[in-house]
């Protein structure tokens, strides 16, 4: 028999009914869109995408290729470790990208130099005030300050004025683009100090946005935190009915998201030595897509940051791919769009088919 009783009201276990984890399915996709282009490369340009073809090169794999897979993806990871909470709460979060660029731009100039080549710093924004040279923990307190401001708005107006997330952090999206542009009057900040500079070194964006995809893996699956952000996600009356504080908790996740976005803007700006107002651009579109390939349901209550390492990694992908069969940059915008309305598609599929199963 495909059935054993579990001796609970009467309800069965049926083998039949047994899926593959949604992160399974995530990574599948990733290695068949390897092999895609691993094949189109051998066929067509008759080298590999994967794999070491250089005699002068030690070592099977493309280390530089994997290396530059991931490392292009990982600033803005950071911000769909975010994203992803939010939308797994049943939110959405526009402003991430804006957020980013208002950041940078207030971070950076406290990160700045005194002197450059022996000269005062012509970028400096506070020199006459003599805050330059300073430790690099005060732009990276900055940083998060900033972050958590933003986030505690968003989080604060859904809450208690219980307007939609959409408008909400389309306002904040708005306003801090605005800041980033008048912080400086749309001048760029530039000159940091050597230890902030140090921030994005060689592989620390990885690093850093590996280790915090672990943390909050972990903080997901076995604190109360994450069983309330599912518990809200999935069913929010229910919720509320059991007794879960839910304006205190969507504020905590919209405060947790705007200080990621802080922290992704001080590895980019650490990583460019400057900071200019349009950074971060489309960054929150880029995020969310990543969960959503991920298996991030936008219904709320499904998902993981696992699913969403993996959705970074396909967009890293893609994007090293296109490049290494030498096509334009503008293809991978297109295919980007093609795979997030996918993604939602299949997303809505699984929902149905989950409904009639029930």
């Amino acid at each position: 028999m495909s059935q054993t009783s579990h001796g609970v009201g009467g309800v069965s276990y049926d083998a039949k009914r047994r899926t593959w984890p949604a992160e399974f399915n995530v990574f599948l996709a990733l290695v068949i869109l390897v092999i895609v282009f691993e094949l189109i490369g051998r066929i067509f340009l008759g080298d590999s995408f994967l794999f070491n073809t250089r005699d002068n090169v030690a070592g099977i794999f493309n280390e530089a290729r994997l290396q530059i897979i991931i490392l292009q993806v990982s600033i803005v990871g950071i911000i769909a470790i975010g994203v992803t909470q939010v939308i797994i709460c049943g939110g959405i979060d526009l402003s991430s990208g804006s957020i980013v660029g208002a950041t940078a731009m207030i971070a950076m100039s406290f990160a700045q130099v005194a002197t450059v080549n022996g000269n005062p710093n012509p970028k400096a924004m506070f020199l006459a005030q003599g805050w330059t040279d300073l430790p690099v923990i005060v732009p990276v307190l900055v940083a998060i300050a900033c972050g958590m401001l933003a986030g505690l708005i968003n989080g604060s107006l859904i809450a208690y004025t219980r307007i939609p997330p959409f408008i909400a952090t389309l306002g904040m999206m708005i306003t801090a683009r605005g800041i980033a542009k008048w912080w400086s009057k749309g001048q760029p900040i530039s000159f940091p100090t050597d230890s902030f500079a140090a921030i994005s070194t060689g592989s620390r964006p990885v690093i850093i946005f590996l280790a915090l995809a672990v943390l909050f893996q972990l903080i997901l699956t076995y604190t109360r935190y994450g069983k309330h952000c599912y518990a809200i996600g999935s069913n929010e009356d229910a919720a509320r009915m059991s007794g879960i504080k839910i304006p205190n908790h969507k504020i905590l996740v919209y405060t947790i998201a705007g200080i990621l976005a802080s922290l992704a803007a001080v590895v980019l700006c650490s990583k460019n030595l400057t900071a200019q107002s349009g950074m971060g651009v489309m960054y929150e579109l880029d995020a969310i897509a990543m969960a959503v390939i991920g298996g991030v349901s936008l219904s709320g209550g499904r998902g993981s940051i696992i699913g969403t390492v993996i959705g970074a990694l396909i967009f890293g992908v893609i994007i090293s791919g296109f490049t290494f069969l030498r096509l334009d940059a503008y293809y991978q915008e297109m295919v980007k769009g093609v795979i997030i309305v996918g993604a939602v598609v299949l997303d809505q599929w699984r929902q149905r088919m989950r409904a009639l199963r029930a």
